[in-house]
């Protein structure tokens, strides 16, 4: 058992209790993108509660976490089960990347200054490294995390709050209908969207944009599966 695996197991001080949830709720999240729990998995408390050894009503308000972000859907009488997206709701996401994310880039070229296109460019340096190194998952979330940014870099907290919330479900989208090894789109994308928005050029940023997501959103294969309920040792190796 891992140094990282001991300490979820290890019962906290009350001090350490946010900082446990907040690695169990990661623990989950991963095991999702990775597809160790598959759409359409049960996700019984009882069963996670003792993985993770923590209460019930611990598990409850991570599973809540989880589902507010969609990657998990509460139902009643059946429980918490790993979200399963279709393609009419993927197709619905990425329109509305599609109205939001396009229509911010000339508010975002704008803003955009010699620091912000470092940290965008230090970003998208991270998200090629993770997929070269195999780290599929953690290239989707750094992938989420630039577009999140760009949002933020608008000045419109309120729609960038939204652009998070359909990043979140992009990812859980490509990690279960994308290709390995592939995001759907360029590994240089991001750079040439950045030197757009750096040249203050925002009609350019903003087709570039419309392209990158139809061209995410043309990679994916979506494929139905049965639903089943894992090991949830197995899954988290404890």
């Amino acid at each position: 058992m891992s140094e990282a695996q001991t300490a979820l197991k290890r019962r906290p001080t009350e001090k350490e209790g946010d900082e446990r949830h907040e690695a169990i709720y990661r623990a989950v999240s991963d095991a999702i993108v990775e597809q160790r729990l598959k759409p359409g998995a049960r996700l019984r408390e009882d069963a996670l509660a003792e993985v993770f050894g923590i209460s019930r009503t611990g598990i409850r308000k991570i599973l809540q976490r989880l589902a507010l972000e969609q990657l998990v859907t509460l139902t009643p009488r059946r429980g918490a089960s790993v979200t399963r997206p279709t393609a009419d709701e993927a197709k619905d996401v990425f329109d509305a990347r599609q109205l939001i994310e396009c229509g911010l880039m000339p508010d975002v070229a704008r803003r955009m200054d010699a620091k912000a296109a470092a940290e965008l460019r230090d970003m998208a340096k991270q998200e090629r490294q993770a997929l070269r190194s195999g780290q599929q998952s953690v290239a989707i979330r750094l992938s989420a995390d630039f577009h999140v940014r760009l949002a933020q870099l608008s000045g419109n907290a309120t729609l960038a709050e939204f652009v998070e919330r359909l990043c979140s479900r992009s990812s859980l989208i490509l990690a279960v209908y994308g290709h390995r090894g592939h995001l759907g789109c360029e590994s240089h994308d991001h750079d040439d969207l950045i030197g757009y928005l750096e040249a203050g050029n925002g009609e350019r940023a903003k087709a570039f944009m419309s392209r990158h997501l139809k061209a995410i959103e043309a990679s994916l294969s979506i494929v139905e599966e049965k639903s089943d309920t894992p090991d949830l040792r197995e899954v988290f190796r404890l």
